[in-house]
């Protein structure tokens, strides 16, 4: 399983998520404490909105914990939107195109979880991405089919149920080719404006999901497992659960792609 953080808010170095906290992104790419693998070692990723509308993009396959270039980055670089990324490859290649966030257009998302049984019919996610989408399939995860089905599915417009609907897509064909579990997720995405995330699954294991407002730093962190092991203030996301975030506001939908699902 992979691990993520994303902020929104006033402005900050990225360093105050990815790197300088006690159990920063960086600590828990060789850490983490609450998910199967300690280690998310097949690279990683960052983009973040500045001033223009597409987000920039930085992603590598070495460890994060290694690469000297993304500390001297996130010491730099400051930005009041972000999501970053260490991936765990659930059996995709180490590839530069396989880490996350995925970027298209104003969009930017990543993922943490897997898709059941997913290489016995990649062929078949493959062809639900529409032709007009399908020249921006840089990779060959999960992830990346998942969130250029939801663009089709209406992301720019409605982008929970764009995602209940690629999600449920996927639940689908693993049902029909693939295996259990059939989809465990969260996710993090923003168009530039808002921040969105998820958690769903659809046994008992959803992966892990937090948020937390700071009132002197002005802005919102939304991460896999908490950035410093004494802070309190914490809210774990319910599972089966969409939400979107604005300033200190978090509104909490549901989200339960299994029941579009069973109705097709």
């Amino acid at each position: 399983m992979c691990r993520w953080a994303a902020y929104a808010g006033a402005p900050i170095f990225l360093e105050e998520i990815i790197s300088r906290p006690g159990h920063s992104l960086i600590h828990q790419s060789h850490c983490a404490t609450q998910c199967h693998s300690a280690i998310n070692a097949d690279g990683f990723g960052v983009a973040w909105y500045a001033d223009r509308p597409e987000p920039g993009l930085y992603r590598d396959v070495m460890p994060a914990w290694s690469d000297p270039n993304l500390r001297s980055l996130t010491a730099q670089v400051k930005s009041g939107l972000f999501l970053a990324h260490v991936r765990a490859s659930t059996g995709t290649a180490t590839s530069r195109n396989n880490c996350h966030p995925f970027v298209h257009g104003q969009w930017s998302f990543m993922h943490n979880g897997q898709v059941g049984g997913y290489d016995q019919f990649r062929r078949d996610a493959d062809m639900m991405i529409p032709d007009s989408l399908y020249c921006a399939r840089k990779g060959a995860t999960d992830s990346e089919a998942i969130f250029l089905v939801a663009l089709a599915e209406g992301l720019d417009g409605d982008p929970r149920g764009a995602l209940e609907r690629a999600s449920a897509r996927f639940i689908g064909l693993a049902r029909a080719k693939g295996a259990l579990p059939y989809l465990r997720m969260t996710a993090a995405l923003s168009d530039g404006h808002r921040l969105y995330a998820l958690r769903y699954a659809t046994d008992e294991n959803a992966p892990s999901l937090y948020y937390r407002w700071s009132a002197t730093r002005g802005g919102m962190a939304v991460v896999s497992e908490p950035l410093e092991a004494e802070e309190g203030g914490w809210n774990e996301v319910p599972s089966a659960s969409f939400c979107t975030f604005e300033g200190a506001n978090v509104k909490v939908e549901s989200f339960m792609p299994c029941r579009l699902a069973e109705a097709a």
